[in-house]
């Protein structure tokens, strides 16, 4: 995520030949480099299995508690040299070399490479051992050191998303970020019941995080205020958003904004990540994890205060209100719709006779149809448990 820690992964990838990750000690994904699986690798193979386990870390679902788990067990949080972690073809884990990344003794992270065990680890004189542990060591200054004042701006973060004092803490984000050029994003974390787990840590890497209010009794939202590279490349966001899921309950969401130069659109950035948040918990296509670029309609709906009026009725019976949105997003074809309800046609035309009597809508009307398709899209991402009204077809086949 950082230039300087990529830069450095870059060079310990090239020292010894293999694929490199590093990770903080609570392994969130701070920088990787490419790799590139051979075009004759064959489904099932190591190689395959492996880059099935990576590729679920880097891009989306970041490492199960049962992989982290099987890691520790080698001692990785103790050891000060670098040691050896056997494969688990079961797991789909190949032998790696983990490289312990410390400060002043502390525990600050783990560099692993994936060099199919060519690195003897017993051999000091191993090529390029020795300058890829010099690196790690580099590693771990860089990340006890983090970026100036960091540490510090929770306060400031959640002063200028709350409106409380903005201007100050404003310009303490500005500086301590890099200025009014450097590129970030936010991500907004909802963590589900029971909410935030004891002992949880924010994300690192450089991020800013802050604890605020959701809005909606004990509940929380996490804002992380994440530099970006110089290129505003959003990606990090999602490697960031899956660590932090991985250490929430099930169930909980992340949103991430659009990138900005400097920190003088935070408040909006913040509405697009908690938006996006939202979304991601209602729509089981962009769950999770949901980006501002991605939700199209659904900014319209989450523009809206609220179904329409009209609707309340329609509302109240969640079996047609569900038929309403398959039918909708079906472009109103009763044979696409039918089939996806898993009900016979008919029925689906008795149900679209009651939705009608029930609003008063004409169906056969472009405006009308909009009205309902917004309506009971807004009712589902404003409900108070989304989402509450039933989506899938075995939900809907029962009721006439």
């Amino acid at each position: 995520m950082r230039d300087d820690l990529q830069d450095l992964v870059d060079e310990v990838s090239h020292l010894l030949a293999a694929p490199a990750t590093l990770e903080d000690r609570d392994f969130t994904m701070l920088a990787f480099c490419a790799h590139d699986e051979p075009a004759s690798a064959a489904a099932g193979s190591p190689g395959a299995m492996m880059e099935a386990v990576r590729a679920r870390s880097i891009l989306g679902r970041g490492s199960t508690a049962e992989v982290r788990h099987r890691f520790e067990e080698f001692g990785i949080a103790d050891a000060l040299d670098p040691l050896r972690v056997p494969a688990d073809p079961a797991a789909g884990i190949l032998t790696r070399l983990c490289l312990p990344v410390r400060a002043g003794g502390r525990l600050q992270g783990y560099l692993w490479l994936l060099d199919e065990g060519r690195t003897d680890v017993e051999d000091p004189a191993a090529p390029g051992l020795a300058e890829a542990v010099a690196l790690a060591a580099e590693a771990g200054r860089l990340l006890a050191e983090g970026r100036p004042g960091a540490a510090d701006l929770s306060a400031a973060l959640r002063a200028v998303l709350t409106g409380n004092a903005p201007g100050r803490a404003l310009r303490e984000l500005t500086d301590a970020l890099g200025g009014d050029r450097t590129a970030v994003t936010l991500v907004a974390l909802h963590p589900a019941p029971p909410g935030l787990p004891t002992g949880w840590t924010p994300p690192g890497a450089g991020a800013v995080s802050a604890v605020l209010p959701s809005g909606g009794g004990p509940a929380v939202a996490v804002a992380v205020l994440l530099p970006l590279p110089g290129d505003a490349d959003p990606r990090p966001a999602g490697v960031l958003s899956a660590g932090a899921l991985a250490q929430l309950p099930p169930g909980s969401t992340a949103g991430v904004a659009g990138p900005r130069r400097g920190c003088l659109e935070l408040p909006a950035q913040w509405h697009e990540a908690r938006t996006a948040a939202r979304v991601a918990a209602v729509d089981p296509r962009l769950a999770p994890a949901a980006s501002w670029s991605e939700l199209g309609p659904w900014r319209q709906v989450a523009a809206l205060p609220g179904p329409d009026p009209a609707l309340a009725r329609l509302l109240a019976d969640p079996v047609l209100t569900g038929t309403a949105e398959v039918w909708l997003d079906c472009a109103g074809s009763p044979q696409r719709a039918a089939a996806q309800l898993c009900i016979h046609r008919q029925t689906l035309y008795y149900r679209l006779g009651r939705i009608s009597e029930l609003t008063g809508l004409d169906l056969a009307d472009g405006a009308d149809r909009l009205l309902l398709h917004l309506g009971v899209r807004s009712a589902r991402l404003t409900a108070t448990n989304p989402p509450h009204l039933p989506r899938r077809s075995g939900d809907l086949s029962s009721a006439g």
